[in-house]
């Protein structure tokens, strides 16, 4: 059975017994935006939610009814994601000092070199990005999706634009070097908003990160504050690498949920 037949089941089932969602909610212990969104066929519950539902209606539901929901398994792609991450942080390191010699007309190594750097580590927070895209599947939060598909399109577009100015004479790093920084500003302002958002069901962790990341935002859109914004970049940085990893670790545990969290 699958939704919204399961959905239209359970609803039968509890107006047969003569009871409310609220009254179901006692029985069973799920919050009753969770049961709304079940029955109105929005989201497909775990195994062991139709169980605890079933046993709350005195239903005795068979294998087949239940088969279709197991428990997520996590994405090999969030996997590569915190991999990835790892590449990135350490290499970004090395970009940003090379960057910064470049703008200032010391270029301590070959453009090849560099070029080579920038695309290690610009695909390295690629992947991060995407995998943050996966994880919203396991642990919904519609902000997050879109800030991580933006700031994906974002390290295109300037990966892109950066290895043009360094394979030809078109354009130089120091030319757009401040309006690509107060892009990414921007764009690390609406992750941090978006990590807020899971800070009901998952507490202190996703709100530091949150906040860390709003404030690393704040000092990279400014421009002039950018350099001193890369020690809360670096805190927060680190910190969506120990979130992934701990949400990852959810999901493993089979404690993916099956409500909605957008971001507040």
């Amino acid at each position: 059975m699958k939704q919204p037949e399961l959905g239209k089941k359970i609803s039968e089932l509890r107006k047969a017994k003569g009871l409310t969602q609220e009254e179901l909610v006692e029985k069973c212990n799920l919050n009753v935006r969770t049961i709304q969104r079940i029955e109105a066929g929005e989201v497909t519950p775990r195994s062991y939610t139709i169980k605890a539902l079933f046993e709350a209606l005195d239903f005795q539901g068979t294998m087949e009814e239940s088969a279709d929901f197991k428990v997520n398994k996590i994405s090999p792609f969030i996997y590569v994601g915190i991999a990835s991450a790892l590449v990135y942080f350490f290499l970004s390191i090395f970009e940003i000092g090379y960057e910064v010699e470049f703008i200032e007309g010391k270029e301590e190594i070959s453009r090849g070199a560099f070029s080579f750097i920038k695309i290690a580590s610009g695909l390295g927070y690629m992947l991060f990005m995407f995998a943050w895209v996966k994880m919203t599947q396991q642990f919904p939060n519609s902000l997050l999706k879109v800030g991580a598909l933006m700031m994906l399109g974002a390290s295109v577009i300037w990966l892109g634009v950066d290895l043009i100015a360094l394979m030809t004479d078109w354009i130089q790093l120091g030319d757009y070097y401040m309006v690509k920084i107060s892009s990414f500003g921007f764009f690390y302002v609406l992750l941090g908003m978006a990590f807020l958002g899971y800070k009901n069901r998952f507490s202190a962790i996703p709100m530091i990160v949150g906040i860390l990341t709003i404030i690393s935002g704040i000092f990279l859109f400014t421009g002039f504050a950018a350099f001193i914004g890369l020690i809360p970049l670096t805190m927060a940085e680190i910190g969506q690498i120990g979130l992934m990893i701990y949400l990852s670790q959810k999901i493993g545990r089979g404690n993916s949920p099956d409500s909605d969290f957008s971001a507040a």
